[in-house]
């Protein structure tokens, strides 16, 4: 009965832990996806015979790099049946974050 338990306890964990890692890189699409709310009306610009300033370049910089931020994202949800894939990113790009392990251990 006790191994019943412990399985148990470790299904909860593992579901648990799953769920607040899924949350928090939710979390983080949405601030991500906030901070671009203004680039279409600076892509218009050109389209509209509008020229960009060097201050419209510099947003247009940073929109940039934050949908470059995403597009892992973007990528999966992208290919059939991608949206189950979702929880295995936010694992991986967890997993990155960490950064490299040096030593003996990093072998494992």
């Amino acid at each position: 009965m006790p191994r019943a338990k412990d399985a148990n306890n470790r299904a909860r964990s593992a579901f648990r832990s799953l769920r607040e890692l899924t949350a928090r890189e939710k979390q983080v699409l949405i601030d991500e996806l906030m901070h671009v709310k203004g680039l279409m009306p600076l892509l218009m610009k050109q389209r509209n015979q509008q020229h960009w300033t060097a201050e419209d370049r510099v947003q247009l910089a940073s929109h940039m790099k934050r949908l470059s931020k995403i597009s892992p994202y973007l990528a999966v949800l992208a290919i059939p049946g991608g949206f189950l894939m979702l929880p295995a990113l936010a694992w991986w790009l967890d997993r990155r974050r960490g950064g490299r392990r040096t030593g003996p251990a990093a072998r494992l």
